[in-house]
């Protein structure tokens, strides 16, 4: 066959760690809302072309975490209220119908598992550290559900607001309740109470979603 072929496992490899790196930077707040993503700096950055840069790139664009603006080329997308509120509606539908499943499948190595994620968030003096334990300790327990496509649609909808997230547990007393609350879920399900493990997660996701929206109405005001 006459055509030039490309090394499809280097250029994923590349596109793979570019668009990790990348997503991590936003989802902790390295790069901030609105920062500007230019192909020729970040392929120079990695010291690979732009191809899987502009890969990457994309993959940002169709998870939300980024988009195309005419003159300013690629950015960090922000949400606006309104999203984020729609965003926290739809994790409690959803991340309330998981727990409810994942109970009557809840082993005692899983449920020890959640139980150090929960004593290590209360323990936990650094902010930036607050997030992935808090996702830790929900997944450990989600997991039993054995619903992948669901784990990963939320998984999407907290990369969207987890920078949002640090803020809000960093600068409020989110983190307090967030400790009490979640150990009341995992009692639920320790208890093998599916149902109201399921009410205690939606009433913590939309606890949290409030407290968010409350704190950026302020923040955005000032």
């Amino acid at each position: 066959m006459k055509f030039e072929a490309v090394d499809v496992r280097q250029t994923a490899s590349a596109a793979d760690i570019v668009y990790e790196t990348l997503r991590k930077a936003i989802i902790s707040g390295e790069l901030a809302e609105g920062a500007a993503l230019r192909q020729d700096q970040i392929a120079r950055m990695f010291n690979t072309s732009r191809i899987p840069v502009r890969e990457a790139l994309t993959r940002l664009e169709q998870h939300g975490l980024a988009t195309s603006q005419r003159y300013r080329g690629t950015i960090v997308a922000g949400l606006s209220i309104v999203e984020i509120e729609e965003i926290f509606e739809f994790r409690a539908l959803i991340e309330a119908e998981v727990m409810r499943l994942a109970v009557p499948d809840l082993d005692e190595v899983t449920l020890e598992t959640a139980r150090r994620h929960c004593l290590e968030f209360d323990r936990e003096t650094d902010p930036g550290r607050w997030s992935d334990i808090n996702r830790r300790f929900h997944y450990t327990l989600y997991e039993a559900s054995h619903r992948p496509y669901y784990l990963q649609t939320v998984g999407a909808a907290l990369d969207r607001i987890d920078r949002y997230l640090r803020a809000q547990l960093t600068f409020t007393n989110g983190l307090m309740r967030a400790g009490r609350e979640h150990e009341a879920i995992l009692a639920a399900c320790i208890a093998g109470d599916a149902e109201r493990a399921s009410r205690l997660t939606r009433d913590h996701v939309l606890d949290a979603g409030r407290s968010l929206v409350a704190f950026l109405r302020e923040h955005r005001g000032a």
